[in-house]
């Protein structure tokens, strides 16, 4: 037993921990877990918790069905709504099968072999992603969607439920560990986006599941729904998560070139030409759902098109501007990336893409300085601009010819990925069907 683990022990002890819930995440994004009681807690770090792996999505096939829970102890945190009565703690886990090995099918794993990869390279990933949501009144029904107000971007709502429920879930998250750059209200009805500060990749996924979990739990206390549906209103923004990627390379910034165009780095350049050349391909795991291309192709700022720019928000990959002095500071933001893809696969998969155009020495091609959406068809061809898939089948069609994503998700993640898209098109297509919402909100017709 670690150093770590140790200390895991001393503090349930300390706190009087009553439970302790272990959790991960199945293959589409969806958190699990389960309960365990203090007691066993030293054996689940010695040799892990068994569970039945088959009856979890893309998880394991029935014949090879058990599987062990590893939790990782740096992940150890109180749950904030449960610090009273029967103290509640929470660790992440790592999914293990049987013979030691941590499971192709676990995405904490996939992520964890892309930034392996990275590091092989010699290069490590930071994250800081942005969160937009939806909160809605109760009830929710098919027919009956209301936001909590009816301010746009930015806006101060007076007495408003939106500001006191970020100022709580702020407060909780960093309770958590979880530290928040900043939050505010987005440009739909309701709408709103909290980011949290740049940590390690691995770390980055795990607070954004823990994030959504943790917003979710507050808006049901206070009487509220949140939702990260990709596209909740046809006639409003959708919601998307923003990831802003800074690139390290020992303790330097690899990005940062102080006489590169906008201060872009060669290594800066190519990682972009990475994340663009594999953009198409990427889609079916950073847009997994039919409803992700109602806000690609939506309106609301949502990118459409194969593109970069400084500070160009119509372009998939933007290189924001930072403050002079702060070249640690220097990163890209991925646009296209939705509320609620799986976090692990999603992030696995543009590290891997932007650190194959480092070492394949992708050119990058020049930046897209107009707003990308007033141009025409022909004006883009001309460009060399082409566009991200208009569908889910058609994202998946791209992904299924792809090697890389292939290697990035192992073969189990990746034939699951394909069957699970291929199976929810069949069955949504294109409108907002009940079946959607009862996705996204738990709302039967």
């Amino acid at each position: 037993m670690d150093h770590v683990q140790e200390q895991v022990l001393v503090e349930v002890a300390d706190r009087n921990v009553r439970f302790i819930r272990l959790w991960f995440t199945d293959v589409v994004g969806q958190l699990k877990a389960v309960a365990i009681d203090p007691g066993q807690l030293e054996a689940a770090f010695a040799e892990g918790i068994g569970f039945d792996g088959s009856a979890i999505e893309g998880m394991s096939r029935v014949y090879e069905s058990d599987m062990l829970l590893r939790p990782d102890a740096t992940t150890f945190q109180m749950l904030p709504w449960r610090r009273t009565e029967d103290p509640v703690a929470r660790m992440i886990c790592d999914v293990y099968a049987p013979d030691g090995k941590v499971s192709h099918t676990d995405p904490r794993g996939v992520l964890e072999r892309a930034i392996d990869n990275a590091a092989k390279v010699g290069f490590s990933v930071m994250v800081h992603p942005e969160i937009e949501f939806y909160l809605l009144k109760p009830p929710v029904a098919f027919d009956h969607i209301e936001p909590v107000d009816n301010a746009s971007y930015f806006d101060h709502v007076a007495w408003g439920d939106s500001n006191d429920f970020r100022r709580r879930v702020i407060r909780a998250l960093e309770d958590m560990g979880i530290s928040v750059e900043f939050s505010h209200h987005e440009g739909g009805p309701g709408q709103n986006e909290i980011d949290l500060k740049a940590v390690d990749a691995l770390r980055a996924a795990d607070n954004i599941m823990t994030a959504r979990t943790l917003i979710e739990e507050v808006a049901l206390r206070e009487g509220m729904v949140a939702t990260f549906m990709p596209k909740l209103f046809i006639d409003q923004p959708g919601s998307g998560m923003h990831l802003h990627l800074s690139l390290f390379e020992g303790g330097d910034n690899a990005l940062y070139s102080a006489s590169g165009q906008y201060q872009l780095s060669v290594t800066g350049r190519q990682f972009i030409a990475g994340l663009l050349a594999h953009a198409r391909e990427i889609s079916a795991v950073v847009n997994q759902h039919v409803n992700s291309y109602k806000r690609l192709w939506g309106g609301g700022e949502a990118p459409s098109y194969v593109c970069w720019g400084h500070n160009n928000r119509s372009a998939l990959v933007r290189v924001p501007l930072y403050k002079p002095g702060k070249e640690g500071s220097a990163r890209v933001e991925y646009r296209a990336s939705d509320a609620s893809m799986n976090p692990y696969l999603g992030l696995a998969a543009l590290i891997q893409a932007g650190i194959s155009g480092i070492q394949q020495h992708i050119e990058l091609e020049p930046e897209a300085e107009d707003d990308v959406w007033g141009l025409s068809d022909q004006e883009r061809r001309a460009l060399g601009i082409v566009a991200l898939p208009a569908s889910l089948q058609e994202a998946l069609e791209v992904m299924r010819g792809s090697e890389m994503m292939a290697q990035t998700l192992g073969e189990e993640v990746y034939d699951y990925v394909l069957r699970n898209g291929e199976r929810e098109w069949r069955r949504y297509r294109r409108q907002i069907t009940p079946a959607e919402l009862e996705r996204f909100l738990g709302v039967r017709r």
